[in-house]
């Protein structure tokens, strides 16, 4: 019996991404001669249809014969049907009410969801993700983000050559545009205060936004040391601070010290103590997780104070784009044409653009679609491991009984129009 399994187009605009490359189909094909990859064309992913047609890969606008159909980002209602799997970032593991009614749709369908980022190991670690990617096109538009505020504010600086990450041919032209740069920003710096880049948390987007930062001249600084630096007498130095969980959080009780696992267990025992740093740095690179009930990292009131007393912070370059999360005057997400807005300090609004009274926000959502072609290939090595068990599960046997490996089965949302027992939570949701 052959194994069939449908990749559909993106239908969100500017989506260029894919979950397996055209090699990667092919390598799949010739490692399970009965396994049947159809691809849906489209005029809008990286990869052309040219590409998949010079290596015999069936494309058609039909996918209801697939038993799996995958995709990257949502996938339409519309081409939901109820005798079919689907895999994707659903985005509603946090019960996100704009899902709701797409999970609610699955549920009345009796369709099967699975959701890429609960494919995880037994220690719960994401197996196959962008992360990198996203800390890659995060910080290059961070970096674009805080040349183009410079000069709206009436400043010329080295950093408005960096274009969008979108921009650029690939990561190797980013990397060698970067690199060549680093002299000029040194020379424009010598006889100006420091600038402190800050970055969250030390993961898979955090490491992305890092390797960016190593083709410019850094200097390197722990969060206890930036709260003890006169920055004005150290000119010349771009410098990078990471910021740990110890560095951004407290217990409420001040004669408890701080335990990283306990952090985890029990967030609500823990408050933010991030806004002194908030003086110290110009941009601010989100990478962290947050959910409720963890304690927001920067507050409306912690914002707001500071712009009171000071304007270091310029340029918040929001990776994980928890809307009103972490980062609480992120308001919404945008777009890569339009990328940031101003959150307007005294109106407490967002103003697209550079100008405006408060911090840029830089809150693109799906940032590794602006490397579209490498953030395909990383994520589609990371898959193959779990492709031909995905296709050939049998999805009309009950949840208990799929056929799946460990890691994928905690992947499974919903099924035959229920939860499934890991998600039940989800119906306080549904209801709201």
């Amino acid at each position: 019996m052959t194994v069939k399994i449908g990749i559909i187009a993106e239908h969100k605009p500017g989506e260029g991404r894919i979950p397996l490359t055209p090699v990667q189909i092919t390598q799949l094909h010739k490692e399970n001669p009965d396994l049947s990859i159809l691809v849906m064309p489209s005029e809008q992913r990286i990869f052309l249809d040219v590409e998949f047609h010079s290596l015999d890969i069936p494309m058609s606008q039909d996918l209801a014969d697939a038993n799996l159909v995958m995709a990257v980002k949502e996938i339409d209602v519309k081409d939901i049907r109820g005798n079919q799997a689907y895999l994707y970032f659903s985005h509603t593991i946090k019960g996100q009410d704009y899902n709701m009614p797409m999970l609610q749709h699955v549920l009345d369908t009796g369709a099967t969801l699975l959701d890429y980022e609960l494919i995880r190991d037994e220690n719960n670690r994401r197996l196959v993700f962008f992360g990198r990617h996203a800390g890659l096109a995060g910080m290059v538009n961070t970096l674009w983000s805080y040349g183009q505020r410079l000069k709206a504010l009436g400043t010329d600086s080295p950093f408005l050559q960096i274009k969008q990450a979108q921009d650029y041919a690939n990561l190797e032209e980013i990397n060698l545009s970067l690199q060549i740069l680093g002299s000029e920003i040194s020379r424009w710096m010598a006889d100006k205060p420091a600038i402190v880049i800050g970055v969250t948390g030390y993961g898979n987007v955090s490491g992305g936004a890092q390797e960016i930062l190593a083709n410019l001249p850094m200097h390197e600084m722990s969060a206890e040391e930036l709260l003890a630096a006169d920055l004005d007498a150290l000119h010349g130095q771009l410098i990078k601070v990471v910021f740990k969980e110890k560095d951004m959080f407290e217990p409420l009780d001040s004669n408890t010290e701080f335990e990283l696992q306990d952090y985890f267990d029990h967030p609500e025992k823990y408050r933010a103590k991030f806004q002194p740093y908030l003086n110290k740095m110009h941009m601010l690179v989100n990478c962290i997780y947050w959910d409720t009930p963890y304690p927001r990292l920067v507050t409306l009131e912690d914002i707001k104070a500071h712009y009171a007393a000071d304007k270091t912070l310029m340029v918040v370059g929001d990776i994980t784009c928890d809307i009103d999360g972490a980062i609480q005057f992120n308001t919404g997400a945008t777009l890569s044409p339009d990328p940031v807005y101003i959150h307007d300090i005294n109106m407490g609004k967002k103003i697209m653009g550079f100008k405006g009274e408060g911090p840029v926000v830089m809150a693109v959502d799906n940032l590794p679609t602006e490397l579209p072609r490498e953030a395909s290939e990383a994520f589609g090595e990371a898959l193959i491991p779990f492709v031909y068990a995905m296709g050939a599960c049998d999805y009309s046997e009950p949840f208990e009984s799929l056929d799946l490996p460990a890691e994928v089965k905690r992947a499974v949302i919903a099924h035959a129009g229920k939860l499934t027992p890991d998600f039940e939570m989800l119906k306080k949701y549904l209801k709201a």
